[in-house]
């Protein structure tokens, strides 16, 4: 059966429409800062007329429960819904060969602003846009169209979240060598792995130390990655991937693979605190609490933010394929809490931590992974 919804919020429960399908999708909650804090002053949104305007969202094949990045872009659009009282839709990708349709399955539900969730999506997207120009669309981790005013890219600069993380995982490690690994080898996926490597390369230069990375080449610009059919998806394949990363000596990893990447943080749980983890997109330690104890930090992207801006922007009648770019400086990146490990964290380390994020805002800090947002 095709794993798949579309749901509607309207004036009764008569008239909810939904398509064919088994999956639903999950109750979630802002996980960036401003996006708790927006929903926090929003306690009243019951209360709030519904519209007849509708946001609409497509996931990627990692579905709306993959603990990532869909899952936080679907946070963003429940809190447009909570505080603005407006209709969504939804509909779940199995496979790449759904995007299309199920991008057209939103246009024909009659939406005003179509966010799509993942660069796969992104040719999809752009045909779906010059087709339909009274429609808004938005795409998560894909930079705008050129020439396509009503295509907005909301992209991430995690390089500089990811090169603190590095400097962190550096400064951690009992072994003196960390790993890291993709899903497949996709600008967005290693970008989180070019910012791994300068942050360790950093520690390495600013201490004199030799903390070695395995798993990725920044020069060679390829690593260790899930691969197969179904590369961000299969759990047993990241499990093998960190275990193959362990055997050579890692103790601390960071799977950029999405739900794939739960498969480290198994691997980690399984080896009673030898491993650790660094997990990406979300605070791993809120979105796969099971593995807070293995969750060292992670490096966040406030995707739920960039959308439910979008659909306001939408809904205001201010839309504009301007691309969004998150960054440390506007608070679109960070890196997340310590949670468990904060008192294992030399305050020496976390002051280091600070300063660095200060003079990556600064530009004393140049990054130069490619796969940036220009």
């Amino acid at each position: 059966m095709k794993k798949s919804m579309l749901s509607v919020l309207a004036l009764s429960a008569a008239s909810a429409l939904t398509l064919a399908g088994c999956a639903e999708p999950p109750s979630t909650t802002p996980t960036s800062a401003e996006a708790t804090d927006s929903a926090s002053a929003t306690s009243e949104a019951a209360a709030a007329p519904t519209t007849d305007f509708t946001a609409c969202m497509v996931s990627d094949a990692g579905g709306f429960d993959d603990k990532s990045f869909n899952e936080t872009a679907y946070a963003g659009m429940t809190m447009a819904k909570d505080e603005f009282g407006i209709q969504t839709n939804e509909i779940e990708s199995n496979a790449e060969g759904e995007y299309a349709g199920n991008v057209q399955a939103m246009i024909d539900a009659n939406c005003n602003i179509i966010v799509t969730v993942g660069f796969a999506l992104a040719n999809a997207t752009e045909a779906a846009a010059k087709q339909n120009p009274d429609v808004d669309f938005a795409i998560v981790d894909n930079s705008s169209f050129e020439g396509v005013d009503n295509a907005k890219g909301l992209i991430f600069n995690t390089a500089e979240p990811a090169f603190m993380a590095g400097y962190l995982a550096a400064g951690m490690t009992e072994t003196g060598t960390v790993g890291t690994f993709g899903g497949a080898n996709y600008p967005t996926v290693t970008i989180f792995m070019d910012g791994f490597a300068e942050g360790i390369k950093y520690y390495n230069e600013q201490k004199s130390a030799d903390v070695q990375l395995i798993g990725w080449d920044e020069e060679a610009q390829d690593g260790q990655f899930v691969g197969g059919d179904n590369p961000f998806g299969d759990i047993p394949g990241g499990k093998n991937t960190a275990s193959t990363l362990i055997a050579q000596g890692a103790d601390i990893i960071l799977p950029v693979a999405g739900p794939a990447g739960l498969g480290a943080l198994q691997a980690a749980q399984e080896s009673d605190g030898k491993v650790n983890a660094i997990w990406v997109d979300t605070d791993g330690y809120e979105s796969a609490g099971e593995y807070g104890a293995s969750i060292i930090s992670s490096v966040e992207k406030g995707m739920d933010v960039a959308v439910y801006e979008a659909i306001k922007a939408s809904m205001d009648g201010n839309f504009s394929s301007d691309p969004y770019v998150g960054t440390l400086d506007n608070g679109g990146v960070s890196l997340a809490p310590f949670h468990d490990f904060d008192s294992e964290v030399p305050e020496e380390l976390k002051a280091e931590l600070e300063q660095i994020k200060a003079d990556i805002i600064a530009g004393d800090i140049t990054i130069a992974s490619p796969a940036q947002p220009s």
